[in-house]
């Protein structure tokens, strides 16, 4: 399905269309990615037996007018994903200060979003920033991407050096 509006000047997020979707009366299950159009709104993966509950039921995405219109898979805009490898030394193998270095966001921001149950470690919700990572954990947020740890190292200070690679 494509959502489309005028977002030229209010740009929506995935947490927007989330909410708009979950309004209209669909639950988590009945949908599944959520593709950002940037400026003209998005599409949406959906089971067809609620593509009339989106149609009816959503108008709005936060104050923008939107149009609810089905897509063929052939013009599903679906980007390559953009990956980056890149190390960081940190003073502990924490989720909230492995994952906020990942992500490019605060430390006491990743802490909130863990205890919000919005980040996944190996596909499990974990709520505690104390949680600590290992080789080959895959660290996901939805609409933020995922970071696989590579490699661990301790340094010569008892710090670690992680090398991992986020894909968006």
């Amino acid at each position: 399905m494509r959502i489309t509006g005028n977002f030229l000047f209010d740009p929506a997020t995935y947490s927007d269309f989330e909410q708009a979707i979950a309004t209209a009366g669909l639950e988590e299950g009945d949908y599944g990615d959520v593709i950002l159009l940037g400026e003209r709104g998005a599409q949406v993966i959906l089971i067809p037996e609620k593509v009339p509950t989106l149609q009816e039921g959503l108008k709005q995405v936060r104050t923008v007018p939107v149009t609810v219109a089905s897509c063929p898979w052939s013009e599903l805009a679906v980007a390559p994903p953009q990956v980056k490898s890149f190390s960081t030394v940190e003073a502990s193998l924490r989720l909230d200060a492995v994952a906020s270095a990942g992500f490019g966001v605060s430390r006491s921001k990743m802490s909130e979003w863990i205890s919000q149950g919005l980040v996944r470690v190996n596909w499990q919700i974990v709520q505690q920033p104390r949680h600590l990572l290992k080789v080959n954990d895959l660290v996901a947020i939805r609409g933020r991407g995922r970071l696989l740890v590579q490699e661990i190292q301790k340094t010569k200070k008892d710090r670690y050096r992680i090398q991992m690679e986020r894909r968006r």
